[in-house]
């Protein structure tokens, strides 16, 4: 005679019938110090991000009970922060390692759909002087819209045939290219490119490049280093200064492109899931590129939230952008006369 087979569901036994979510974590019942020990971000930052993908999180499940958009985001800040599917997170708030997986996924599609709302350039006037008076204020350079590098952030191989994304160490990596303003906030972020394209490439196909080229390089430009072709709305260091002019220009530009440097060390710091210490990030490029940016919308609303961009230690090993380059000096009769111009009017 056939036995029947109850499927026990834990859960059920645990909460009954009625229960709808997985709210096994309160934030209330621990203080702020485990949270920033644990998920990397004060209780106030958390909430935030509840009432901000609260709703999208929330979407119909097919499941029984879906688990809390308080739940997910902590299991994403949890891997973001740490870099791994830790079990005694999981068992913190009440889920398993495949549960986090799907919150981390959940959760990092819900930040890449808000990426332009908190990663962008001012566009009111106001605003954008106040940008150039703040980079101003660094090392006396003017006009600056912003600093741009790219940074390496290494990723699985996608294939054993696709060489698109090994870098020049060999490496299988996506290359980012980013801009930030003088306190580290970004205003442009592409995390989706082959690491196996130099920089000056990336640039040269980036939508930065469109942005600045049909709309926003008037009356100002971006610092980037040698890696760059100097353009109208790029200025970079001279290859061989030779004037005390130029030696001024070079170091103020120096001083002033550093903030770009010290915003990868930080964001290395905080997302440890960037840096390489827990290995590479198992996913596709696709997904990788939409975790880092998923980071790079947290970084800007944590700076948001009053969280010093500078006090994170230094650490990790998520690879900053060290090209064995070319000295590429402009063709660009037009963007030779602009920094020129420059060097006589600032800097001599």
């Amino acid at each position: 005679m056939a036995v029947p087979i109850a499927v026990l569901d834990c859960d059920l036994l645990l909460y009954g019938r009625g229960h709808r979510t997985l709210d096994r974590f309160k934030l209330e019942d621990v203080t702020d110090e485990y949270l920033v020990s644990t998920y990397g971000f004060p209780r106030q930052f958390i909430c935030y991000l509840v009432d901000l993908l609260g709703a999208t999180l929330s979407r119909p499940t097919q499941r029984s009970r879906a688990i809390s958009p308080e739940t997910q985001i902590l299991a994403a800040l949890g891997f973001y922060t740490s870099g791994s599917f830790q079990t005694r997170m999981g068992d913190a708030i009440g889920i398993s390692q495949a549960s986090m997986s799907r919150c981390v996924a959940n959760v990092t599609e819900a930040l890449v759909e808000r990426a332009s709302q908190f990663i962008h350039f001012p566009k009111d006037e106001a605003t954008v002087q106040t940008l150039k008076d703040d980079f101003y204020g660094l090392a006396g350079m003017p006009g600056v819209l912003g600093v741009v590098d790219c940074t390496h952030v290494a990723i699985k191989a996608p294939n054993a045939e696709d060489l698109s994304y090994v870098n020049r160490k060999g490496l299988h990596s996506l290359n980012c290219l980013m801009v930030c303003d003088s306190r580290g906030v970004l205003l442009s972020a592409e995390t989706h490119w082959p690491g196996s394209l130099p920089d000056c490439a990336v640039l040269e196909q980036a939508t930065l490049t469109s942005q600045f080229e049909t709309e926003l390089h008037k009356d100002g430009w971006l610092l980037g280093d040698s890696s760059f072709l100097l353009r109208t709305w790029l200025m970079t260091p001279l290859h061989i200064p030779e004037t005390p002019a130029e030696y001024r220009y070079n170091m103020a530009h120096s001083a002033t492109h550093n903030v770009i440097e010290r915003t990868f060390r930080t964001i290395r710091s905080r997302f440890r899931c960037l840096d390489g210490s827990k290995g590479t990030l198992q996913y596709s490029p696709e997904k990788s590129s939409h975790i880092i940016l998923a980071c790079c919308v947290l970084h800007n609303i944590s700076l948001q939230h009053g969280l010093d961009v500078w006090s994170a230690p230094a650490t990790g090993h998520m690879e900053q952008s060290e090209e064995e380059y070319e000295q590429m000096e402009s063709v660009d009769s037009e963007a030779c006369r602009v920094r020129q111009e420059l060097l006589l009017t600032h800097f001599s």
